[in-house]
């Protein structure tokens, strides 16, 4: 703890959050950085909990990867470094559409998994609506996107990333329009943010860009109406898709966190330098030449995109490579059996035990490594503890227990 009034961190953290948190203000100090951003560096590290981001990847997102999802990373073999060492790098993609964000999920996961929490790796900045609303994140799991690194996509939390150089950053910056698109637009790039141009060039660092492919068929042939948007909105829901799969929400909740089981592969595309491209000191950048660098890249990301969905997007779901990643994992010994927890109708209990049982871990004080293990002949007996998960399967009523309990706190959280 610094004794200096004006670099504090809170106490009872975590050691290496309370230096790195610290070490962030010195700088924040020393750079003369607003006040207000400052200030807001608690945002950056309140949340994030790398200890149990680590223990959702491995029990729960890494199973859902490996037997489900199956990603392919095109260009990852190594992460970029900065141009700028002072600065984090800025990823960048395009955003599924109509469905439950998990492409990014599946995205950054395995970053962390692959290459651990150094510096090269990413948070997000992501959909504010993401984390204020209660049902929108995964099974009821509280809190969740903050937990595992999101930071609410707003001017300021984004100056406030650029000044904190734990990770590099990742935005998606078509926004919630990208997502919302519907599926007669899929692969076409709405029009991007000028945020992430601006940042780039005020700190002098590079954009990456990543193409998304076959996330489209995460919740395929769905479609998108404003007006319906514009009202769903009024209960904190970025958008509805309206097709087949629709009509089932309110039928059987667990339906709203489905997708169906697209092979995604990410393409990372060539590195940008936006000052290049301005061709003078960024100070004298003018809105003009904001808008004029901002469509250039997203220009160049269509034609990443286009080349990448020609080449990987021919199957999207590619069924005899989804047989073959499941046969057999049982004598591999998995620590999570398929069916039925790692297909759509498992998820709900699924997340919900883990969330249990880590909320355990965590009044018992985090002592020794945290397991979950989840056998078919567990079934029964984790239903029982998890009573919750049966409403998500009850049809129409079982939306009032889901939204009672999405709008509680859970005991013991802060």
């Amino acid at each position: 703890m610094s004794t200096n009034t004006t670099l504090t961190v809170p106490e009872n953290i975590p050691e290496e959050v309370s230096t790195a948190w610290l070490k962030s203000l010195e700088l924040a100090e020393e750079r003369k950085v607003p006040k207000d951003v400052q200030k807001n560096i608690e945002t950056y590290y309140k949340h994030f909990d790398q200890k149990y981001t680590e223990a959702l990847i491995e029990h729960v997102i890494s199973p859902m990867s490996d037997y489900y999802y199956r990603p392919v990373f095109v260009g990852f073999d190594e992460l970029e470094e900065r141009n700028n060492p002072e600065r984090p790098l800025i990823y960048y993609s395009n955003h599924s559409g109509m469905a439950f964000p998990w492409d990014g999920m599946i995205f950054l996961a395995e970053i962390f998994r692959q290459f651990g929490f150094q510096k090269k790796a990413i948070r997000p900045l992501v959909a504010p609506m993401l984390s204020q609303t209660a049902l929108m994140n995964p099974f009821g799991a509280y809190n969740l996107w903050k937990k595992v690194g999101g930071i609410d996509a707003t001017t300021i939390n984004f100056e406030t990333m650029m000044n904190c150089n734990d990770y590099n950053v990742m935005i998606y910056p078509e926004g919630v329009p990208g997502i919302g698109k519907g599926f007669n637009r899929k692969y076409q790039a709405q029009r991007f943010s000028t945020s992430f141009i601006r940042m780039a060039l005020k700190y002098k660092t590079d954009i990456v860009p990543f193409a998304t492919v076959n996330g489209e068929y995460i919740n395929p042939h769905t479609y998108s109406i404003p007006w319906v948007n514009k009202l769903i909105r009024k209960i904190g829901v970025p958008f509805l898709p309206l097709g087949l799969i629709t009509t089932l929400v309110p039928i059987y909740p667990w339906v709203f966190y489905t997708g169906f089981p697209a092979k995604m592969t990410y393409v990372r595309g060539k590195r940008i330098n936006p000052l290049e491209l301005l061709g003078k000191p960024a100070e004298e950048a003018t809105q003009e030449d904001v808008v004029r660098i901002r469509d250039h890249v997203r220009d160049e990301f269509q034609k990443l995109l286009d080349e990448s969905v020609e080449k990987y997007g021919k199957k999207p779901f590619n069924w005899k490579d989804l047989r073959a990643a499941n046969k057999g994992k049982e004598k591999r010994g998995s620590k999570i059996r398929f069916f039925p927890y790692l297909t759509p109708i498992g998820w709900p209990l699924l997340f919900s035990e883990f969330d249990r049982k880590y909320r355990k871990y965590e009044q018992e004080g985090r002592k020794g490594e945290f397991k979950l293990r989840m056998r078919r002949r567990d079934f029964l007996p984790l239903l029982f503890k998890n009573l919750i998960t049966i409403s998500y399967f009850v049809p129409v009523l079982g939306w009032i227990p889901l939204i009672i309990r999405g709008y509680s706190k859970p005991k013991g959280e802060k």
